[in-house]
């Protein structure tokens, strides 16, 4: 994985995952506009011949796989790696000043921090999860701070659309892959 932990494994760039045309559409050309780093072609990480040209699943406008490394992470593991956020924030809490006041502020502090530099926190990096930004680049401070308050006002981040982006992924440009 890069340093920045929005490529695919071992390899850095637009094409970590998808095929080099990948990249080249993301760089400029419209065909690609929109796709997150690693995006391959619409079929990507498919068996041949699985399903048909009108099937639609999360994710498919944006060319990841309906399956598999970089496709659209699912609501539960999503959840789960919230529970593990939360749980771990609050032992910190707890453990420094005993009481569970500050769980929301190390919440908040983990979420925005560890998004905007390694695209996953705790609980994701837990369940194989990752945050990416639709333009494939960096997800950066400013796009993770508008996701974080957004998450921390709770309704945004309930409300989805087809691809599972809340409102919060949306305002940020971001989607929730899996690793």
């Amino acid at each position: 994985m890069s340093d920045n932990g929005v490529a695919g494994a071992g390899q850095s760039g637009p094409a970590a995952v998808g095929d080099q045309a990948a990249g080249d559409r993301m760089a400029g050309g419209a065909a690609g506009a929109g796709r997150p780093a690693g995006a391959g072609s619409a079929g990507a990480g498919r068996p041949a011949g699985a399903g048909s040209a009108g099937e639609s699943y999360p994710g498919r406008r944006f060319g990841l796989p309906e399956t598999g490394p970089n496709s659209v992470a699912g609501i539960g593991r999503r959840l789960g790696a919230l529970v593990i956020d939360w749980l771990a924030c609050s032992v910190i809490s707890l453990a420094i000043f005993r009481t569970q006041v500050w769980t929301i502020v190390f919440f908040a502090a983990e979420t925005w921090v560890l998004t905007a530099f390694t695209g996953f926190t705790l609980g994701k990096r837990l369940l194989s999860l990752r945050v990416a930004r639709i333009d494939g680049k960096v997800v950066g401070p400013l796009s993770s701070l508008v996701r974080t308050v957004l998450l921390l006002l709770v309704v945004p981040a309930l409300v989805l659309d087809k691809d599972l982006r809340g409102l919060h992924d949306k305002a940020a440009r971001t989607i929730v892959l899996r690793l």
